[in-house]
């Protein structure tokens, strides 16, 4: 049980912080003419085609000891991110990060420009419009956005592994509880925790499509 809340919590943080920084990310994308556009969109999906090991083997150098960011949290008395909560957020932020910026991207590339323009007419500021008018028209993205990332994040088992390892109660997700339990041959206990992730994953992406039939749905 404890493995199920903590990868609800993982899921849901991670989320959270994803809507937050990729709105302005998937915007910057949708709307740029910048030669850096190809650049950083395929730094973006970079996880869809990078095996998850690889990326939590360079998170973990990284933010481990001898790593930038590991030297930079001890400086500033925050500690190690590896085999931390922390550090399991900071991981399933960037594993899951196309799950989410894809989906707006592609909600606000549909927008186009009419409506911004019309706005505009009417003197609306640029924050102004894009919470008034861009935000409600892109509402089907960002449900994909949250439902793709949330289910993303509970299933993540590679990266987790990598950078969080296997602490009861502070790394130890469903996947890696799974993980666990065929180790050591508890087949029972192993198939009632994936029956209930196939269970999961059939409902919410059920729920995607029932909710958002249109067909405007990001990949």
């Amino acid at each position: 049980m404890a493995a199920v809340v903590l990868t609800l919590q993982l899921a849901g943080l991670t989320t959270l912080i994803l809507l937050v920084l990729g709105t302005p990310l998937a915007w910057w994308l949708a709307r740029t003419r910048s030669w850096a556009k190809g650049p950083v969109g395929a730094v973006v999906a970079l996880p869809l085609v990078l095996p998850p090991t690889v990326l939590g083997f360079y998170l973990l150098v990284t933010m481990g000891p001898d790593g930038p960011v590991g030297r930079a949290t001890q400086a500033l008395g925050i500690g190690l991110l590896p085999f931390s909560f922390a550090g399991l957020v900071v991981g399933s932020v960037l594993y899951s990060l196309p799950f989410v910026v894809q989906p707006l991207q592609n909600a606000f590339e549909a927008i186009g420009d009419r409506p911004l323009e019309a706005a505009a007419t009417l003197r609306a500021s640029p924050l102004d419009t894009f919470f008034s008018v861009v935000v409600p028209l892109a509402r089907p993205g960002y449900l994909t956005a949250t439902v793709m990332g949330f289910a993303h994040t509970v299933g993540e088992f590679g990266v987790v592994l990598m950078i969080g390892g296997n602490i009861p109660g502070q790394t130890r997700v469903v996947s890696v509880q799974i993980y666990d339990h065929v180790e050591a041959l508890e087949y029972t206990q192993a198939h009632w925790l994936a029956g209930g992730m196939v269970v999961f994953s059939f409902t919410v992406l059920l729920a995607l499509y029932l909710l958002n039939p249109t067909g405007k749905r990001a990949r």
